[in-house]
Formats: C-alpha cells, structure tokens, sequence
C-alpha cells in the first residue's frame, strides 16, 4: 500500500515518463494530492496496463488539488541532454501547478532546486508515495496521448504501439525509413551507428 504523503500536506509529487526513448519528447507531471485521496490501483504507472492508467488519469486530475504537465521536445533533448531536460520538463510542470507546494518529492536521486522550496529525491518513489505515483500516471497518459497524435503524422514508425521506445518494431522502421523529425539525433538510434543526422 502506498503511503498517503511524505512530509507535509502541500507537498508535489513529480515524476517523468520517455527518457528511454527514440522519438518525442520526455515528459514531467507535478500532482498535490488532497491527504485523504486514496486509490487502491494507484502506483507505479509501470506497474499498471494501460487500461487502469487511463481511467485513474481522470479521477486524478479531477481530485488533486493541483496538477501540471510538461513536454520537453527532442530538439531540446539534443541541445542540453536528456537528464538535463527531464529536469527541465518537472520545473515546467512545478510552474503549471497554479499554488506554491511547501515541499517536492520527486522521483528517483536527482533535481535541481526550485523557487526554495524543500525537496527530496526518493529512488523509486513512485512505488512508494501516492502523490509521485499520481504524477507518474500523468505524465505516462500524457506522454502517449502525445505519441498517438505524432503517429497521425508519421505512420510508419508504430509510435500508437511503442510510443518511440526502441522496439523491434521501431528501429526496422528506422533502417527501412531513417528518422523522422521527432527522432533524439542525439540518441543512438540503431545498435550499429552512433546516430542519425535528419
């Protein structure tokens, strides 16, 4: 069972979902969880299929007392790095929240301080404290609603079905086709180069 919150009433959750992957951007939520939210499926957006993330997404963006979400494109990604721009992405997704949480759990062992406000990097938390779970579904369900809008675009590449991780499927429509504009050239694309150049 999840732990309601860490350390404070006002504290956002912040977690990030796409680091791994090929195409699109990374993406960050912040959620601030009212104390007595509860939800026995919520938990590590890896954890659950993507039935159960799509109907919690909902009830936590309509529950919490504050949510944000923020996309990072691959240009961005290529420019200062990926962890760098998952840093960024929680920020912007802190800056989306419309209040000043009094504390930060954030998922996994870095961050940059924001504004002053006290946080903590939890490994794993996401698996452990309610709030970085709920900001992991959110970033999870917001990221791949982005990845089915980018595959309209460019078909070939199955991003409706692997959301730009390197799959089998992915990287064949790489060799077959090459990158597409939302492809991280900073990445390396296919086992046998460095990476593309688009």
């Amino acid at each position: 069972m999840l732990e309601a919150y860490y350390s404070c009433a006002l504290e956002a959750g912040t977690d990030e979902a796409g680091r791994g992957c090929l195409a699109g951007p990374v993406t960050a939520a912040a959620v601030i969880l009212p104390e007595r939210f509860e939800d026995p499926l919520l938990n590590d957006s890896k954890k659950l299929s993507a039935d159960q993330r799509e109907r919690l997404a909902p009830k936590i963006l309509r529950e919490a007392l504050a949510t944000g979400v923020a996309h990072i494109p691959p240009a961005t990604i290529d420019e200062i790095n990926i962890l760098q721009a998952s840093l960024q992405a929680m920020h912007r997704a802190l800056d989306q929240l419309g209040m000043r949480p009094e504390a930060i759990a954030v998922d996994g062992n870095r961050f940059l301080p924001y504004e002053g406000i006290p946080y903590q990097c939890l490994v794993r938390g996401d698996g452990r404290y309610l709030n970085i779970a709920a900001a992991s579904v959110l970033a999870k369900t917001a990221r791949d609603a982005r990845m089915r809008e980018l595959h309209r675009e460019y078909p070939q590449y199955g991003w409706d079905r692997n959301k730009g991780y390197p799959t089998r499927e992915h990287r064949e429509a790489l060799r077959k086709h090459g990158p597409s504009p939302y492809h991280r050239q900073s990445f390396r694309l296919l086992p046998e180069q460095l990476k593309f150049r688009f």
